[in-house]
């Protein structure tokens, strides 16, 4: 995260998040769209069960480092980016999930009187 001296690091634009995160698959699925190959000759090629890519494609499946291999070989984009982007996607929903987010506020707590 970027700092700077008296700015909050939420207003910095290196450091802003999309109010809706966006899931690899919806990417995905506009990328094979756009190159005419259906799901079920991206599952024929690269393996990954119909169903199993379906839900990638709907959002509903996180692109496992094994789906991402698949892809980059069958597409030729790097299983780097497919992995970033659904880390960045997990990272965002569990900031935004409250639950969690004082589960996390209660851990440091405790840790900064240690």
């Amino acid at each position: 995260m970027v700092t700077i001296k008296g700015i909050d690091p939420k207003m910095i634009a290196n450091n802003l998040e999309p109010f809706e995160p966006t899931h690899p698959g919806e990417l995905l699925k506009e990328e094979i769209e756009c190159r005419g190959i259906s799901q079920k000759e991206l599952s024929r090629q690269t393996g990954i069960p119909y169903t199993a890519l379906n839900e990638v494609l709907n959002c509903k499946r996180a692109i496992t480092t094994e789906y991402a291999l698949l892809i980059e070989a069958a597409l030729g984009i790097e299983s780097d980016f497919w992995l970033k982007m659904q880390m960045d996607y997990n990272l965002q929903i569990a900031r935004q999930n409250k639950t969690f987010a004082q589960r996390l506020e209660s851990i440091r707590k405790i840790a900064a009187v240690l």
